[in-house]
């Protein structure tokens, strides 16, 4: 990833990654992380097989490190935001060194301390949109399940995604299923996780929005106002970006319901958007409260929970529910029916897949449970996608996920009837700069089909 900013953390990293090009390693375990008074750089012995490649990483990282310092002083913001981006490439192939879990952990580690790059170029005009009255900058989010902890908010956010979702949260705090629970399919682009809802719990997670959001209304208290004709500032609670948060149930619960409830009472106020998930495939029985009377009777009690709490001029936060790619025809006409009937805000397409496609069939770690994301879903996904936004008759804004890999996925969901998109494994896969490569290449498309405006295109396959 790239350089975010210099100071006495570099000097911190500095050391560290001296200590591992002697030969020494450092353990970032995940209770060091999210351990302020732990030590997260307990030396152990490596095997020697591991020496190249953290030779290789302290190369990169401080030759990064060096450049950018004296980059920043000749250069304005957005070169030096372009360059931020070029040198993410340099260290991102380091992370497949690891093992995925650990990578995972190592990349939020990063974002939550400034240690990847900060877009300050603004993006295309074509692709700013307003939904649930929250204007976008762009319709490119981060899927939930990459920030789980709400650990990262503001590092991810000024990487220049439009929205980030955090979660899945659990009221209580449970530590998801034994590892290895997360594969890499990397032939097709692809991974298998059964993380089973892991979670630090609502109390943690609101504690740290709480804090962010705290500091942000602060520093707009210190600052000048904008002048009355200005337009409208571009983001939400979270500062430049929107902010989503998406709920869970815990495993052993056994009133759905009340988990649910108990997160929009606790988060909602720190969300631009919430997200019901009731699909994860590593839950048990969690896929059932998308049949139509638990649904139903699931949202009637959410939707309730969040409109007796007391809001301002903006209202509450919109409620939206993450569905499962698996369904039947029939499974599909019974949650577009419920979402019209209740007037959801709007549906996630799609949570990952139980089942394997035959792209993937015969890969090293295929046959693991769990779920699929990654290119492999983007048909599946995409499918869905197009029947929901049939049976919604176009009324009910989607956000499309599932294999989004270029701006050219990006753009075939929003013709499928996608307001927003949001990705995850190739974010994994490539890190921070593919994002501007998309979001580049999505305006592309765009333009090169005569539409105006991102809202233009959606469910485009569908008018023509």
């Amino acid at each position: 990833m790239g350089v975010g900013c210099v100071g006495g953390r570099w000097q911190r990293l500095s050391q560290m990654l001296q200590v591992s090009a002697r030969g020494g390693a450092y353990r970032f375990s995940s209770s060091a992380i999210h351990t302020p008074s732990a030590d997260p750089y307990s030396p152990i012995a490596p095997p020697k097989s591991r020496l190249t490649w953290r030779r290789l990483l302290t190369g990169t990282i401080l030759g990064s490190i060096i450049g950018g310092g004296a980059y920043v002083g000749t250069s304005d913001e957005a070169t030096i935001s372009k360059w931020a981006f070029q040198a993410a490439n340099l260290v991102n192939p380091v992370f497949r060194l690891f093992e995925p879990e650990d990578a995972h952990r190592l990349a939020i580690w990063a974002a939550a301390h400034g240690l990847v790059p900060r877009e300050t170029r603004p993006d295309p005009d074509v692709l700013e949109l307003e939904v649930w009255g929250r204007s976008f900058a762009n319709p490119v989010g981060l899927a939930a399940g990459f920030d789980k902890n709400a650990e990262a908010v503001e590092g991810l956010l000024g990487l220049g995604f439009g929205f980030v979702e955090v979660g899945s949260v659990t009221p209580v705090p449970q530590e998801g299923n034994p590892r290895p629970r997360v594969f890499r399919l990397q032939e097709e682009g692809a991974i298998i996780n059964r993380y089973g809802f892991n979670s630090e719990g609502i109390v943690a997670v609101a504690k740290r929005l709480g804090a962010q959001h705290g500091k942000r209304r602060l520093a707009e208290s210190t600052r000048e106002p904008p002048p009355h004709d200005s337009e409208s500032r571009l983001g939400g609670k979270a500062g430049p970006g929107i902010l989503g948060v998406n709920l869970g149930k815990n495993k052993t619960s056994e009133d759905a319901a009340a988990d649910y409830v108990q997160g929009v009472h606790t988060l909602s106020q720190y969300a631009d958007y919430l997200v019901i998930n009731v699909s994860s495939p590593n839950t048990p029985g969690l896929r059932k409260l998308q049949g139509r009377k638990q649904l139903q009777d699931l949202i009637k009690k959410v939707l309730a929970a969040r409109d007796e709490m007391q809001w301002g001029e903006a209202g509450p936060p919109p409620l939206l529910v993450k569905i499962a790619p698996d369904l039947s025809k029939q499974d599909l006409s019974d949650i577009a029916a419920v979402a019209m009937t209740l007037r959801l805000d709007g549906l996630v397409i799609s949570n990952t897949t139980t089942s394997r496609p035959d792209a993937v069939l015969g890969l090293v770690h295929a046959d693991e449970t769990g779920g699929l994301s990654g290119k492999p879903l983007f048909k599946m996904s995409t499918d869905v996608l197009r029947d929901m936004y049939q049976l919604t008759r176009g009324k009910i804004p989607l956000i499309g996920c599932g294999g989004i890999a270029s701006g050219e996925d990006a753009y075939l969901k929003i013709r499928a009837g996608a307001t927003l998109v949001q990705l995850y494994t190739a974010f994994a896969y490539e890190g921070p700069p593919m994002l501007p490569r998309i979001k580049a290449e999505l305006a592309a498309c765009l333009e090169r089909d005569g539409f105006k405006s991102v809202q233009d295109a959606v469910g485009a396959d569908h008018h023509s």
